[in-house]
């Protein structure tokens, strides 16, 4: 198995949803799972219970914004060559309608542009039907060694 710094961004991922290397932890916290990846793409699926609700007893807006996050990082993610990451520096979440308790949604990642120090992407939070709980915009930083 190759090192992360041997692997292209889509070569982890990839290696991460055949289960040759472990997902993230944020995933036992925001149940997550790498579903599909592509250049410029990241599809997990997602699914809020009781364990995300807010003090009003519906499920918290950091849910969707944690699920956003990590759909646009990833879609920039998988266009980077091996050795590079990435940092969030700028997310903006729309929050849609409630999000659903108990209730599988895709939150999907697509680059918009990428530069040399800067990727731009965008993320939406869906059901099966495309119905939109929530919108993301996030600005991501190229970390070149």
């Amino acid at each position: 198995m190759k090192s992360f710094k041997e692997m292209t961004g889509l070569e982890f991922l990839q290696a991460m949803i055949d289960g040759d290397i472990p997902r993230a932890s944020i995933s036992e916290t925001i149940p997550m799972d790498l579903h599909e990846i592509a250049k410029g793409y990241a599809n997990f699926i997602v699914k809020a219970d009781e364990r995300h609700l807010n003090p009003l007893g519906g499920v918290h807006g950091g849910f969707a914004a944690t699920a956003l996050d990590s759909a646009t990082g990833c879609a920039v993610h998988t266009t980077l060559e091996a050795g590079v990451g990435y940092g969030t520096i700028d997310l903006n979440v729309k929050m849609c309608r409630p999000v659903p308790q108990n209730k599988p949604l895709f939150a999907i990642g697509q680059l918009i542009n990428s530069s040399k120090n800067l990727a731009i992407s965008e993320g939406k939070l869906v059901d099966e039907d495309g119905k939109l709980y929530a919108h993301a915009t996030a600005t991501c930083m190229i970390i070149r060694p």
